[in-house]
C-alpha cells in the first residue's frame, strides 16, 4: 500500500473507535496491511486501548489519532474530577443535547471538560505514537465550546490536523442515487464554525469527510463508488470496522463486519488503482497544502438576499 503523496488528490482512509474492542484492532491491523486502510483514530481510555497501542506500534505506516470521547464512553480521568460529565456508572452521559447546553452555559462543567480533554491528550502523548489527526466521538467537536477546548489545547500537543465531517451530499448522490443526507444542511453552520477555528489555528481540515450519513452502512458498493466519484483535494472517508457484528461497546445496527469486508474487497481496490487520488495520512502533508486544488464548494455563509 502506497502512502507517498505526490498528487494534490490526497485521500485518507480512516477507522474511527480503534481501542474500543479487539474485533476492532483486529480489523484495523489487517485492513491496513492487506487492504486500504491508512488511518486510526484512538479511543485512549477504550476496553481495548491497550491492545491498539500495541498493534499501532508494530505498523509504522499506520497514521493513528486521537479520537476525542466526551459522550458515550469511558473517561480518563476519575468520575469524581468530573461529576457532571458522567452518570452514576462512571461513564460518559449519553444526552448530547442537554450536556452541550450545559457545556455551554456553565463554567465549572467547562473546566471540567478541559481537564478531561487535556487527559486525553496526556493519555495518547503517554502512548508514544505520533499523533496524526483528531477527532471526537459523535463528531462532538462540531460544537463550538468543545471547538475551541480541544483547538486551544491539542495546538500544546502538537496537534496538526483536524476533521471537519463536511460531507457533500452531491458527492454522495453520485455513488448511490437512493441517498438522502439531511446533516449535511443541518450542520452547515457548525462545520462552517469549525473549520473557521481550525484554519485561524493553521490546521489542516478535510475538503470533505465521508462517513456521517452512510456511518455503520458502508458497503463494499458503496465504497469503490464513492472512490470512483471523488472531488479533488484532501478527502477523508472514516469507517468503523470490526471481524465481528457482535461485541461489547457496538452500535446498534452497525455492520461493522461488512464495512471491514468493504476495506480489503478486490472492486474498492480496483476502484482505487483507477483513482487520481494518493492514499496516506494527514501528516504526509504541509500545513501550505491543505486547501490545494480542492474542487468542492466548502461550507460558507448564506446570501440574506
Amino acid at each position: 500500500m502506497s502512502t507517498l503523496i505526490l498528487s494534490p488528490n490526497h485521500l485518507i482512509v480512516t477507522s474511527d473507535d480503534f481501542g474500543l474492542a479487539q474485533e476492532i484492532n483486529q480489523a484495523v491491523e489487517t485492513a491496513h496491511r492487506d487492504g486500504i486502510l491508512t488511518a486510526a483514530s484512538l479511543m485512549v481510555a477504550g476496553p481495548a486501548a491497550r491492545d491498539a497501542v500495541g498493534r499501532a506500534l508494530r505498523l509504522p505506516r499506520l497514521h493513528v489519532g486521537l479520537h476525542l470521547v466526551l459522550v458515550e464512553g469511558h473517561p480518563v480521568l476519575p468520575p469524581e474530577k468530573i461529576p457532571d460529565l458522567v452518570g452514576a456508572d462512571g461513564n460518559f452521559r449519553t444526552d448530547m443535547f442537554h450536556m452541550g447546553f450545559e457545556i455551554s452555559l456553565r463554567p465549572s462543567v467547562r473546566r471540567q471538560l478541559a481537564a478531561e480533554i487535556m487527559a486525553q491528550f496526556e493519555a495518547f502523548l503517554a502512548t508514544g505514537l505520533k499523533l496524526d489527526h483528531v477527532n471526537a466521538h459523535k463528531h462532538f467537536h462540531l460544537h463550538p465550546v468543545i471547538a475551541k477546548q480541544v483547538i486551544s489545547i491539542g495546538l500544546r500537543y502538537g496537534m496538526r490536523a483536524l476533521r471537519v465531517p463536511f460531507e457533500p451530499s452531491a458527492v454522495l448522490r453520485l455513488a448511490d442515487k437512493t441517498t438522502f443526507a439531511p446533516f449535511s444542511v443541518l450542520l452547515l453552520p457548525w462545520q462552517r464554525s469549525l473549520r473557521r477555528e481550525a484554519q485561524r489555528a493553521r490546521l489542516i481540515t478535510p475538503d470533505a469527510a465521508f462517513g456521517m450519513s452512510w456511518s455503520g452502512a458502508m458497503t463494499a458498493t458503496r465504497l469503490a463508488a464513492l472512490i470512483a466519484n471523488l472531488p479533488r483535494g484532501l478527502i477523508e472517508i472514516y469507517m468503523h470496522p470490526a471481524t465481528s457484528n457482535v461485541f461489547a461497546g457496538q452500535a446498534a445496527g452497525y455492520a461493522y463486519a461488512e464495512e471491514f469486508a468493504a476495506l480489503v474487497s478486490e472492486p474498492v481496490r480496483d476502484a482505487l488503482q483507477h483513482s487520481e487520488h494518493c492514499l496516506g495520512g494527514y501528516s504526509d502533508m504541509k500545513r501550505t497544502e491543505f486547501r490545494a486544488s480542492s474542487s468542492l464548494p466548502q461550507p460558507k455563509e448564506r446570501s440574506s438576499g
